[in-house]
């Protein structure tokens, strides 16, 4: 088996966790990387391939590594066994457990241990790299432009209530904590007693609320789940913080939109990259569009 151009079987050979492999399986679900689950007598293990062209966006995997270990040492984690950069490979514990979907975090039961795993990771030891989806937009946006990538029908009209938006925010800006901000549902896992979560290519410190509103925005969660979240995470409900989540989860579907546009046009992946991507900007242009627009800007910049 071969994943981004490395052979599964080199990678068994070369960390001595695996050479008593017995069974190699691809994990599903894998967009920017090719995922195996091996499992040999000593236990199980998942090695991670990345895929070509990742630099384009913005996956840096010695950050990803490094942030991977400080995650690992909080407990929410997996563990890293080995990391092979010269070919791009992360070889992590194996987490049994539950993953989660959309639909189970939209059931709304388990919204106090999203918080608790995401509390647990905010207070690791300070990530490499920093993460701020306003720059990553921009980043996002020259690229596809460059590139003459396919861009979403009036994409550049939400510009100016993009900034709004980033200019409200810096009025109670209270710095960054380490961040996965990637959570979808799939990259948390059920392990009986709360989440572990995995997946830290895009992790980076960032604002709390980011990760709160792109969870949020992944699992399409309803707005008085996002109050509860919040609730959870701060210990009580907070008007400033609700609508910092959700603005930062409006930011996160029209960056991401971008992220899909690159996808569409560089990967080999057999995923419908713009269909996932249009259906994050439509969600974008409703809320842009939407009646709670001006009043989110007006309650980010609040004191409770």
């Amino acid at each position: 088996m071969e994943g981004g151009g490395v052979q599964i079987d080199e990678v068994l050979e070369l960390v001595p966790e695996l050479r008593d492999a017995h069974a190699v399986s691809e994990l599903a679900g894998g967009l920017t990387n090719t995922n195996y689950k091996v499992e040999t007598d000593g236990g199980a293990y998942v090695v991670r391939v990345s895929a070509k062209d990742a630099g384009l966006l913005a996956i840096d995997r010695e950050n990803e590594h490094h942030n991977t270990v400080a995650a690992a040492e909080a407990g929410v984690g997996a563990g890293v066994v080995a990391y092979l950069p010269e070919r791009g490979v992360l070889v992590l514990e194996f987490i049994e457990g539950q993953t989660q979907t959309a639909e189970d975090l939209r059931r709304g039961d388990r919204l106090d241990w999203v918080a608790a795993a995401c509390r647990r990771l905010h207070g690791a030891r300070r990530f490499r790299d920093d993460f701020n989806m306003f720059r990553i937009q921009q980043r996002y946006l020259g690229l596809v432009q460059e590139r003459g990538f396919r861009l979403p029908d009036g994409y550049l009209d939400y510009e100016p209530q993009v900034r709004r938006i980033e200019e409200a925010m810096a009025v109670r800006d209270e710095g960054t904590v380490p961040c996965n901000n990637d959570l979808l549902a799939e990259n948390f896992i059920d392990v009986g007693d709360g989440f572990r979560l995995i997946d830290y290519e895009y992790s980076g410190n960032n604002d709390a609320c980011f990760e709160l509103g792109n969870v949020w925005s992944e699992s399409n969660l309803a707005p008085e789940q996002l109050d509860e979240l919040v609730a959870h995470y701060y210990g009580r409900p907070l008007a400033n913080k609700v609508a910092r989540a959700r603005l930062w989860g409006l930011m996160s579907k029209y960056g991401w939109t971008l992220w899909a546009s690159i996808q569409d046009s560089v990967s080999d992946i057999d995923f419908d990259f713009w269909g996932w991507g249009m259906e994050k900007y439509d969600r974008a242009v409703t809320e842009f569009e939407g009646p709670d627009f001006e009043r989110l800007l007006e309650d980010v910049q609040r004191e409770d």
